[in-house]
């Protein structure tokens, strides 16, 4: 049971990723959309999920730092519109 949790888990995060690369790979979303950010933040998280529950660090390490990117991206882009909605 808890295995196929994890295994729905995984599926969820290449599902979330590979969304997010199609849409920007046919210009349905911009790289600096929320969503852009928000599915590599969540399909990331899933996938490091994944790599962790089955040993495989290479793969957890480049999922969080796909994370993580995509973080720093959203966290870049609310600052940019925060000091815009004060001017």
């Amino acid at each position: 049971m808890l295995q196929t949790l994890f295994t729905c888990i995984g599926w969820l995060g290449v599902v979330f990723c590979t969304l997010g690369y199609f849409l920007l790979s046919v210009k349905i979303i911009k790289a600096d959309s929320l969503i852009f950010q928000l599915l590599n933040i969540i399909g990331g998280l899933c996938l490091v999920t994944i790599a962790l529950e089955s040993d495989d660090m290479p793969n957890a390490v480049a999922n969080l730092l796909w994370m993580f990117i995509g973080l720093y991206a959203l966290g870049r882009q609310l600052r940019t519109q925060a000091n815009a909605s004060k001017k």
